[in-house]
């Protein structure tokens, strides 16, 4: 883990992406620079009414590594209350936390699979491999939700030049059906090509990327979600299963395991 910078901040921007969808961004951040795809900041709320921190994936940080961005759907009273917030308002936040995905190799298609809210880390590391040289057309972006409201920033992810495969459960944009069945039927044509696979999303989903991952051999890494109140592993409210026996911290394990390593 990175040193944690621990710092009051403000939000310097703020999108309303999509009905309960919401884009924020932090400045100065002192440490976003070292943010890298897979790890989250925990952010304080200014409000009495919630005591816990709340977990949020780095979505995007500036060129200048200044800014720092996360985006959040309103799920819960947390999140509610982050909604509320302006532009000019101050929270403290710490960063960076947890783990991160590994680098895949350039000669590696990537298979990127991001469900609903999951797909902001996914987006974070399609533009961290382009800036590292990744070919475009090796890097596969599909992103499930129910609906044409659940597919956000469609540009902004086309812009990035990668293979875009956007699904919907009810067929209202993109391909109608689940996000794993593009993905296999990408697998099933890509023969002899070797491939890396990285997720975010609800649990079901997970556990349908990690089958495919184990049915086709191809390696790779998923982000879980758990609650975290405390973001240091000393308060074991996010602690998991490990199929080897035992169990892991979310917080400063995780979030990113590899295939097979965590009970969902």
């Amino acid at each position: 883990m990175s040193k944690i910078a621990c710092q009051d901040t403000l939000i310097t921007k703020k999108r309303h992406l999509s009905q309960d969808y919401f884009s924020l961004t932090f400045s100065p951040v002192s440490r976003a620079n070292r943010c890298v795809p897979g790890q989250f900041i925990h952010l304080l709320l200014p409000s009495t009414d919630v005591t816990f921190r709340r977990a949020f994936s780095v979505a995007s940080v500036s060129e200048d590594g200044n800014e720092l961005e996360i985006i959040f759907r309103v799920v819960g009273r947390g999140t509610t209350l982050l909604a509320g917030l302006a532009k000019g308002d101050r929270v403290n936040i710490l960063v960076p936390l947890g783990n991160r995905f590994t680098i895949p190799r350039k000669n590696e298609r990537v298979l990127l699979i991001g469900g609903g809210i999951g797909f902001p880390p996914m987006m974070f590391l399609a533009s961290r491999l382009l800036a590292k040289g990744h070919p475009a057309d090796k890097i596969e972006f599909f992103y499930g939700g129910r609906s044409k409201d659940d597919i956000l920033e469609r540009t902004r992810i086309k812009k990035l030049g990668v293979r875009f495969h956007p699904v919907t459960e009810d067929g209202s944009f993109g391909e109608k059906g689940l996000v794993t069945q593009p993905v296999e039927r990408v697998i099933s044509e890509a023969t002899g090509e070797k491939m890396r696979m990285y997720a975010c999303g609800p649990e079901p989903m997970l556990k349908a990327v990690e089958a495919l991952g184990v049915k086709y051999g191809i390696p790779g890494e998923i982000s879980v979600e758990a609650p975290m109140p405390c973001g240091f592993g000393v308060c074991l409210g996010c602690v998991l299963p490990l199929k080897a026996g035992g169990y892991t911290r979310v917080c400063t394990d995780g979030p990113v395991y590899p295939f097979g390593e965590v009970v969902l």
